[in-house]
C-alpha cells in the first residue's frame, strides 16, 4: 500500500519582537498558524500542524502554488507523509486478542493486573518508545 503524501505551501514571517519563537508560520490552505524558534523549526512545526490536522479532519487537496512573498516573508512547500504521521501519532485504542497460560491469567486477576496496560507498557519498552 502506498503512503499518502501531501504538500502544502506555508509562509514564514520573522517577528523580531518575539525572542523565543521569532518565526511565525501561516498555512493558508488549512487556515493554520504556528511558530518556530528557527526557520528549520518553523518548517517542522508546520509539518506537525498538517499531520495533526490529518488526524482530526480530511485535508484539502494538496496545493503546489506558493503565496506571493512580501517583505520579511519566505514561502515554501512542506511535504508530509500523512500515512507515516498517523502510524506514529494515532493514539486511538484498538482491541487485540492475546493468548497466555491460564495460570498467568489467574495470578494476574488475583493481583488486579490491568492486562491492557501491562501489554502497552511491555510493547513501549520493547520498541524503545
Amino acid at each position: 500500500m502506498t503512503d499518502q503524501i501531501r504538500v502544502f505551501p506555508i509562509t514564514i514571517t520573522k517577528n523580531d519582537n518575539n525572542s523565543d519563537y521569532p518565526y511565525f508560520v501561516e498555512i493558508p490552505d488549512l487556515n493554520g498558524m504556528t511558530e518556530g524558534s528557527s526557520i528549520a523549526d518553523a518548517i517542522k512545526m508546520a509539518e506537525d500542524y498538517i499531520g495533526t490536522a490529518s488526524l482530526e479532519d480530511d485535508l484539502p487537496t494538496s496545493n503546489y502554488y506558493l503565496p506571493t512573498n512580501t517583505k520579511n516573508t519566505i514561502s515554501t512547500l512542506v511535504r508530509v507523509n500523512i500515512s507515516e504521521y498517523k502510524r506514529k501519532h494515532d493514539h486511538k485504542v484498538v482491541k487485540k486478542t492475546i493468548t497466555i497460560p491460564n495460570y498467568l491469567n489467574e495470578l494476574g486477576k488475583e493481583q488486579g493486573i490491568n492486562f491492557s496496560e501491562l501489554m502497552t507498557d511491555a510493547l513501549k519498552s520493547k520498541l524503545s518508545i
